[in-house]
């Protein structure tokens, strides 16, 4: 198992689905983690897991797509902590549509908070990572920023972005100790997902068709890429920067 002992680290969108598996998964191997979300139940739920079994948490209330919130709790986060290790930029939205039924508010909203509100919290924690020559950061885009997803005009167009910034960020930056990886997941059972099918006329063969997309014939489950953003979170992966990691059950491989 690869450690996260005595760093600090901080994941958004912690208060469920995969951003709470990372959480509670970078705890369980030492790292004192900063749970962000902006559903204050879910966020405070994960953090009450974390400690009962045994770790380090606590959470604070952040909207990624405010800028103000982003640098207000890397003030926080400094002060408390006196610094920051691990950033897991895993909070975002989905939106279901093709060119013909996406508007340019839908566009917008996703924009806000899957690329900007991505840019946000880094921009807010890169001053004292560049300052200590020191950090890694992980975000959490999608199968859908490496490829073409039906349906998901506006989101897939919002998790390239995110695989954009990784790599050009990643180039800028090698050379000053700080290292950006992607994780692009397919299909995850999360929350969310869970939701989305009961909206189906048939939940049922809609969770089937699902997960006949991946060439496993399953989803994934949160803890799967929870172990990937560990991985990419430790000095086991000193020389790894810019990568895409593609836990999709061979999704992508087609």
């Amino acid at each position: 198992m690869f450690s996260l002992k005595e760093k600090i680290a901080l994941v958004t969108g912690a208060g469920s689905g995969i951003g709470a598996a990372i959480a509670e998964t970078f705890a369980r191997v030492g790292a004192r983690v900063f749970v962000a979300d902006r559903d204050e139940a879910g966020g405070r739920a994960t953090v009450d897991r974390i400690v009962a079994a045994g770790g380090n948490a606590e959470f604070l209330s952040l909207d990624i797509a405010d800028a103000g919130q982003c640098e207000a709790v890397a003030s926080t986060v400094l002060e408390r902590a006196g610094r920051l290790d691990v950033l897991v930029n895993n909070a975002g939205i989905g939106h279901v549509g093709t060119m013909a039924n996406t508007t340019a508010d839908d566009l917008d909203r996703l924009h806000a908070v899957n690329t900007r509100g991505t840019f946000n919290v880094i921009k807010a924690f890169f001053p004292s990572m560049i300052a200590r020559h020191r950090g890694a950061i992980v975000n959490i885009a999608s199968i859908g920023g490496l490829i073409g997803v039906r349906d998901r005009l506006a989101y897939t167009i919002s998790k390239h972005a995110i695989v954009g910034l990784t790599r050009a960020m990643a180039l800028d930056h090698a050379r000053e100790g700080i290292r950006i990886n992607a994780i692009c997941p397919g299909r995850v059972e999360t929350p969310w997902v869970t939701a989305r099918l009961k909206e189906y006329p048939d939940p049922k063969a809609a969770y089937e068709e699902m997960c006949a997309t991946q060439p496993m014939g399953r989803m994934g489950k949160p803890e799967e890429i929870a172990a990937a953003a560990l991985y990419l979170a430790s000095d086991e992966a000193s020389f790894i920067t810019g990568a895409t990691l593609t836990p999709d059950g061979g999704w992508s491989a087609g």
